[in-house]
């Protein structure tokens, strides 16, 4: 019997103006290279980074891709994005408005990978 994969639940707050969102998406993209699955959870003005066309000439640091990258690479690779729904309502977002394959979910979703073992980071 296989065994299941371990989880990491990353909760992201900051915006499009900090650099702790690259080291964030960095982090997350690391976990995937290292084989644990990978649950993003965009607060705040977080979420504006999946809001279509937003991230993709952000550059927090010069030494990293830019935002849009590594949240493409970061999907592309099994990682999963959800979206807090008040957070994305008082913004006027709705889920057209986000990059495909992010959902607009409460924060239960990641409350039971928490209960199931995950792993948790904020930033």
């Amino acid at each position: 019997m296989s065994e299941a994969k371990k989880q990491l639940v990353v909760v992201i707050a900051c915006g499009l103006e900090d650099e702790k969102m690259s080291v964030a998406w960095s982090i997350s993209n690391g976990a995937i290279s290292t084989g644990l699955e990978v649950t993003v959870f965009l607060t705040s003005s977080a979420v504006d980074c999946v809001r279509k066309g937003a991230a993709d000439r952000v550059h927090l640091n010069p030494l990293d891709p830019t935002v849009g990258e590594m949240i493409n690479n970061l999907t592309s690779r099994g990682g999963r994005i959800l979206v807090c729904p008040p957070c994305a309502n008082v913004r006027g977002y709705s889920q057209e408005d986000l990059l495909d394959g992010v959902v607009i979910t409460g924060s239960g979703a990641i409350h039971e990978l928490i209960k199931a073992g995950a792993a948790t980071l904020s930033f």
